[in-house]
């Protein structure tokens, strides 16, 4: 991915580092050769040369561009279980998946982690979006996920005798487990995504207490991906099941929904991240029902929205790292939305907005493992900003209004936002 060349200047406005410091009021960010130079108080800017580029903030806020740390780029308006595998030819799947990453952009997503792909086409989308051949956040790519054979995810009945090889791999025992990550590490994944726990979705036959995989077979697709130097993450809300991923050496955690005081001492132990991935739970409580979604799978949302919102408030009570993001591109819960989750934390679950971009930007790139490049507003790290009218700390649903967006910043070079120009439709 090209940064820009030559020096750009962005004044007035206040700076949200994304450190958690406080906000610097009336603030500049000078940036050369695509990186950040100085960042601070205006008063106390080097100068630039005549010949800079100079943006006005016009009084809003400077910040990090955002990181969505659950991203499933080849989701698209998924109504039923069929719309994952199914409905559509890989071809098209791809053509959406462009689509998703080129609106996350819009969205003020510089970088986003995936949580999962079908076939393998987020390791062949982040190649294209750091090639410039299309626009895109900075992505961690996924592919395919590991279920054990049975659980949440193993949902084609056995007499159709269709698998779920385009999204899935499921395993049986640890042999199988080690032959998925195996398959994975060849595609090109950078992080290994399983199934440890069910969910609400499936009440009748993998709901949110249940494991999917046995310790043995998550301990030994930890230990070929740490061989092959990939992270792995799960899908994990029954209690049981965060503490054999945490056992297991698990590198994230996704939801993390039930966790007990033993949990968060595992947790917190070893600094794993989580991401709670919240609004998905609200948005299938509100809108389900239009959807047609059964009252027991809607009760199995509230009570995962209750208890997801208590472990979250005592992960970051208790110093431990949250990231945004998750589960966007169900129709009722599309992308797009991505930062309805942030308003979400803020509102709902009791977090200050300078809390909610700290786990937005900073930890984003710590789980993505590359928070020397960026994340945060520092000298040497890549100018990737995010530029907004208005004070986003004072009222941060702002950042779900792209019509707010003075410039979406990746490398210092403008790629959304009111003063991109734009190059195609």
């Amino acid at each position: 991915m090209k940064s820009a060349q030559g020096v750009m200047n962005i004044t007035n406005g206040q700076l949200v580092t994304g450190t958690g410091a406080r906000a610097v009021p009336d603030a500049a960010v000078i940036v050369e050769q695509g990186r950040i130079t100085y960042a601070g108080p205006v008063v106390s800017a080097p100068p630039v040369p005549l010949d800079a580029t100079h943006i006005d903030a016009r009084g809003g806020t400077i910040m990090p561009g955002l990181v969505e740390a659950h991203f499933h780029p080849t989701y698209f308006n998924v109504a039923e279980l069929a719309d994952l595998d199914i409905k559509y030819p890989v071809e098209y799947v791809t053509l959406l998946a462009a689509c998703n990453a080129r609106l996350a952009l819009e969205c003020g997503y510089t970088s986003a982690r995936s949580g999962g792909s079908l076939h393998n086409i987020d390791v062949w989308l982040k190649k294209a979006i750091e090639e410039d051949l299309i626009p895109g956040p900075r992505l961690a790519a996924s592919g395919r996920e590991i279920c054990g054979a049975g659980g949440l995810m193993d949902w084609n009945p056995e007499h159709v005798k269709l698998g779920m090889e385009g999204l899935i791999l499921l395993i049986n025992g640890p042999d199988e487990g080690r032959r998925a990550v195996r398959k994975l590490v060849k595609d090109g994944v950078e992080w290994i995504k399983t199934y440890p726990t069910g969910d609400a979705a499936a009440p009748d036959s993998a709901d949110h207490h249940t494991l999917c995989m046995t310790f043995e077979e998550m301990a030994a697709v930890v230990s070929e991906a740490h061989n092959f130097r990939r992270k792995v993450t799960g899908h994990c809300r029954a209690n049981q099941g965060i503490k054999n991923a945490l056992r297991a050496g698990f590198d994230s955690i996704e939801h993390g929904t039930f966790m007990d005081r033993e949990a968060l001492d595992l947790l917190l132990e070893r600094d794993v991240p989580v991401v709670p991935a919240l609004f998905f739970e609200l948005a299938s409580i509100e809108h389900g029902p239009s959807f047609g979604m059964p009252q027991a799978v809607i009760d199995g949302h509230k009570e995962t929205l209750e208890a997801g919102a208590e472990s979250a408030r005592m992960i970051l009570r208790a110093g431990g790292r949250l990231g945004m993001g998750g589960d966007y591109g169900f129709a009722w819960n599309p992308h797009g939305d991505y930062a309805k989750e942030l308003t979400f934390f803020v509102r709902q679950v009791g977090f200050s907005p300078l809390e909610t971009i700290t786990c937005a930007t900073k930890t984003g790139a710590e789980i993505m493992g590359r928070i020397h490049e960026f994340g945060t507003v520092e000298a040497g790290k890549l100018a990737d900003l995010l530029i907004v009218e208005g004070d986003v700390l004072g009222d941060i649903s702002i950042l779900e209004d792209r019509s707010r967006f003075l410039a979406v910043i990746q490398g210092g070079v403008i790629k959304a936002g009111r003063l991109a120009t734009r190059t195609g439709p």
